[in-house]
């Protein structure tokens, strides 16, 4: 087996389609271990997770619909469906923040790759372990109100939700992806 088989074989297990058990305890410290082994130049650390389990996931996806409707947004019921299961379609889910610290010498967005590659390391790190792992966004990942209510200051911005639990018997087909020799060029001086 090949030492690169991990990333050979990723691919997103959509997130509807993970089902119990996510991983727990050692096995989620050690995800989460493996995970932070990623670029920080300047250790500024930027990055937290927020784990979301349990009965918080229904909780949080009422306070999302809570929150559009008394802002007054537009809200039909597909768009309130989505809300209200957004964080339930999962086992776990764990939030990815980045906490960028402006004026340092270190630039803002290094640090938010930082954490791009935090969030990436939970979906290999999962695959090594043998779940299946959804890296997703939406409107929550870019709403000010919604940081609020997941409690991030001002200078943290949600990255990925990385929805994780047990892959199921059968997964659609992987989608075909681009080769090597179809990216890669050399440079050379002109």
């Amino acid at each position: 087996m090949s030492p690169l088989a991990p990333l050979l074989n990723r691919r997103s297990t959509p997130s509807r389609l993970l089902v119990e058990p996510a991983p727990s305890g050692t096995e989620l410290t050690q995800l989460i271990d493996a995970a932070l082994r990623v670029p920080d130049h300047g250790r500024l650390q930027p990055w937290r997770l927020v784990s979301i389990s349990g009965d918080a996931r229904s909780a949080l996806g009422k306070a999302l619909v809570e929150l559009r409707q008394n802002r007054g947004d537009a809200l039909d019921a597909a768009a309130i469906d989505k809300d209200l299961h957004r964080f339930d379609r999962a086992p776990l889910v764990l939030m990815v923040v980045a906490r960028l610290t402006a004026g340092h010498k270190i630039p803002q967005q290094e640090q938010l790759l930082s954490a791009g590659a935090l969030a990436q390391n939970l979906l290999i790190g999962a695959e090594c372990l043998g779940y299946g792992a959804q890296w997703l966004t939406g409107w929550p990942a870019y709403d000010r109100d919604a940081a609020r209510l997941f409690g991030l200051t001002d200078n943290e911005h949600v990255v990925a939700f990385i929805y994780l639990g047990s892959k199921p018997g059968d997964l659609p087909p992987d989608r075909e992806r681009p080769s090597a020799a179809q990216l890669l060029i050399e440079w050379r001086p002109a």
